[in-house]
């Protein structure tokens, strides 16, 4: 295997690789990410919480319990319960 010195960048302290921040530390959050969560608005239908369920699993490895604070987002889109956006959700 042979690498592309145009293509390679050393010594660098951090950067971004697949949609996430690399660090001395470790892999982090991308703070565009974030934003995009951030500035969701309430919800009005299905397809609006699947857009935001999607954006959310981007994010999943950096939340601790990421599928339990989620569980009525998925039963709702399984259809099992009723969803209403509330002052909490957001």
């Amino acid at each position: 295997m042979k690498l592309n010195p145009t293509k390679c960048v050393f010594g660098v302290n951090a950067g971004k690789f697949l949609g996430f921040m690399v660090t001395q530390r470790g892999i982090e959050v991308n703070l565009a990410q974030v934003k995009a969560v951030l500035k969701t608005l309430a919800l009005n239908n299905k397809k609006e919480l699947q857009r935001l369920t999607g954006r959310l699993a981007a994010l999943g490895h950096f939340i601790a319990h990421f599928t339990g604070k989620l569980l009525h987002f998925f039963l709702t889109l399984k259809g099992a319960s009723t969803f209403n956006w509330t002052d909490e959700c957001k």
